[in-house]
């Protein structure tokens, strides 16, 4: 999973890509510090991994990881090159979701590139050049077709759906919040559009905004619930100092400030709903991994997904549900209980489940 950390500069996005990833991409109080797209790695935070890995007495532990790109902060007139311009837009087409970073704390000593907050501002500012960078691709991509159309009239009817995006682009509307028919669908995605992008908002909240009203908080929540987008109250000045404690102590930490779990616990539980992701886990003395496949997969691409040999020798899946196998205490109680079910190719996997794939190649 791939996630784009994006919005205006200094809002807080490279504080917060710091904080979780340990990348130590720069951070300062002016805009355009970040000048080349930051990329960090971060373990998916499973605990079913570790009870797993100590019932199978497994060497080591695998879990699934997320991708973050720290992408550098676009300004009014990026789609036409200003700030850094369209060398980063181009970045963001690479990401399965975006991370829209949106500032909503006071403090005099960090400067806004508008000049003052104004969350639903800043939103529109960013969204407005993803349209436009989107307008572009549509614009050079109708003008191919219909140079192509000339000789083949069946892609007129694909020049009609790109008319028809530019005129809601018109309005305003971003191609996430379009309808299309199915077969419209394949083409709109192939496209790779930055406004197609799922996305949820992290709005950048100060030390003390998780127990108070913050009205630049409820401004982005209804602006996001207008789209059906969620939105994620993360302080990125909590989680940097999340980021420098030992493990042992983050737990006591969070439970100091009032809060359950970490941002980026959250921000991946989010992206993963978001992207209808799920894991399924393997076990054994070697590892206990984690691999993570779209919701609705089914056996046959799960086993793909560990080796092409497991896919094309694939004989069957032996799969229990990791509740159950925690509460027979072990695979070979677990066998003696009759808990593990022989599942075909066409078994559709389940979050949890506990695989082993038999195959012959």
């Amino acid at each position: 999973m791939k996630l784009g950390i994006v919005g205006l500069p200094n809002v807080g996005k490279s504080t917060l890509f710091n904080a979780i990833t340990h990348a130590g991409a720069q951070s300062a109080n002016y805009p355009f510090c970040t000048i080349e797209p930051n990329m960090g790695v971060v373990d998916v935070p499973d605990a079913r991994l570790a009870v797993l890995a100590e019932m199978s007495h497994s060497e080591k532990i695998v879990p699934a990881a997320v991708t973050f790109f720290d992408i550098a902060g676009l300004v009014k007139g990026a789609s036409k090159g200003e700030g850094l311009g369209n060398q980063f837009l181009s970045h963001i087409r690479e990401v399965d979701a975006i991370v829209h970073v949106v500032r909503a704390f006071e403090d005099t000593n960090v400067i806004h590139v508008e000049g003052g907050i104004d969350p639903v501002r800043d939103m529109e500012t960013v969204e407005l050049e993803l349209i436009l960078a989107d307008l572009e691709i549509l614009e050079r991509r109708k003008a191919r077709l219909e140079r192509q159309a000339k000789g083949d009239k069946s892609l007129q009817a694909n020049i009609r759906i790109i008319e028809r995006m530019i005129e809601e682009f018109d309005k305003a509307v971003l191609v996430r919040n379009m309808t299309f028919e199915p077969e419209e669908r394949v083409f709109v995605t192939e496209m790779q559009l930055l406004t197609d992008k799922p996305v949820i908002y992290v709005a950048n909240v100060g030390l003390d905004d998780f127990h108070t009203t913050n009205p630049f908080l409820e401004a982005i929540e209804e602006k996001a619930a207008a789209e059906g987008s969620e939105v994620l109250a993360i302080s990125a000045q909590i989680e940097e100092e999340i980021s420098e404690l030992p493990p042992e102590e983050r737990k006591d930490f969070l439970q100091d400030l009032g809060v359950e779990e970490s941002g980026l616990d959250k921000l991946i539980k989010a992206s993963y709903s978001l992207l209808n992701l799920i894991s399924f886990l393997t076990v054994g003395p070697r590892e206990t991994h984690a691999w993570t496949v779209s919701k609705g997969t089914k056996a046959l691409k799960a086993a793909g997904k560990i080796h092409t040999d497991f896919e094309r020798g694939f004989i069957r899946a032996e799969v229990i549900d990791y509740n159950e196998l925690v509460n027979a205490g072990s695979m070979t109680r677990a066998k003696e209980l009759g808990l593990i079910r022989s599942e075909g190719k066409e078994y559709i996997v389940k979050d949890g489940d506990v695989i082993l794939f038999r195959f012959n190649v």
